[in-house]
């Protein structure tokens, strides 16, 4: 068995005070109930993260209460709303991983031609993105063809996800955003970009060295 983010988080060592582990796939949320056992400190929830996170979670890891938390975003794909890695930086308490779906982005969004994209996946990017302002930073204009109209190409997966870290920074509100970590794949395409979002120096200095670690074991 490979562990997934949510048990090694129970493996850390000082451990959290609480853990609060969402799926919205009810047999995998099952499997983990079965592997945690009774411990009242770990709440699973077989639900949507988009609900359960800002009515359920973020409110018990207020700023104005001295509590603090680290929270993992880490969607199968376009399944993320902005609103709440919004909720998250607005919160100030709150440390974030977050998971920038770049094939799924790639394969359903990202096409050379927008005009084939089909509307089921505007919405999930508009829904992931906050708006339909990634469009600006999609394509880039690339010259005219032969019958003199404007042709565009898409921009690179490393630019596209610099708009997303400059947003996480000037919308999100978080004041430390590093250079994300490209999550390859055995033929070396990007699959993912791993975020980290906080709002202290500290946390942000941490996280540089270690994605600096694998970035460097990975090329």
């Amino acid at each position: 068995m490979v562990l997934g983010s949510p048990l090694n988080a129970l493996q850390v060592r000082p451990p959290f005070r609480e853990y609060h582990l969402i799926d919205l796939d009810g047999d995998k949320a099952v499997g983990l109930r079965k592997i945690v056992g009774n411990r009242t400190d770990v709440h699973i929830y077989p639900e949507d993260c988009n609900v359960v996170l800002p009515t359920r979670v973020f409110p018990r890891v207020r700023f104005e209460d001295y509590r603090r938390g680290l929270c993992i975003l880490d969607p199968y794909g376009l399944h993320l709303d902005w609103k709440v890695i919004q909720g998250a930086g607005s919160m100030k308490s709150l440390d974030v991983f977050i998971n920038f779906p770049m094939y799924d982005i790639n394969i359903n969004v990202l096409h050379r031609d927008p005009r084939t994209v089909q509307q089921l996946h505007i919405e999930r990017m508009n829904a992931y993105w906050g708006d339909e302002s990634w469009r600006q930073f999609a394509y880039e204009e690339s010259g005219p063809d032969l019958f003199g109209n404007t042709e565009l190409d898409k921009v690179s997966n490393e630019r596209f996800a610099a708009a997303f870290r400059e947003r996480l920074r000037k919308v999100a509100g978080f004041k430390r955003v590093p250079a994300p970590l490209a999550m390859r794949n055995s033929r070396g395409s990007t699959v993912y970009y791993l975020f980290f979002a906080s709002q202290k120096g500290t946390a942000e200095d941490i996280v540089k060295y270690i994605f600096e670690k694998f970035g460097a074991q990975s090329t």
